[in-house]
Order: C-alpha cells, then sequence, then structure tokens
C-alpha cells in the first residue's frame, strides 16, 4: 500500500485550530497513529485488537 493512499483521521476531541493532534488511520489488519504536525514524521501501529483494548480502556469499558 502507498502511504500517500492512506486516509488519516483527527479525534472530534481536536482544538479547532488542528494542531497538537493525534491521527490514527485504519490499514489492513492495524491501526496507524501519527502527530499532525508532523504528517511526514514516524508512525506507530497497533494490531486490531490491542487498539480495541486500548479504545475501550479509554471509554473505561471492560473486556
Amino acid at each position: 500500500m502507498d502511504h500517500q493512499d492512506i486516509r488519516w483521521v483527527k479525534s472530534s476531541y481536536s482544538g479547532g485550530s488542528g494542531t497538537e493532534c493525534v491521527e490514527t488511520a485504519r490499514l489492513s489488519t492495524s491501526t496507524a497513529v501519527r502527530d499532525s504536525k508532523r504528517p511526514a514524521g514516524p508512525r506507530i501501529s497497533f494490531s486490531a485488537a490491542t487498539w480495541t483494548e486500548f479504545v475501550g480502556a479509554l471509554k473505561g469499558e471492560a473486556l
């Protein structure tokens, strides 16, 4: 997959200026995360199960 084809999404909780945000992108088998201030900078990806567990923990949901 060409990295230019990835659709990055900012959280709806991001401020109006759009800076200092974390962006995520769904990939075929994982979720990628990057700093919106550095779109060409480093990215980290998490397996689908790990990402689901992480988001659930943020929401206070028990797995």
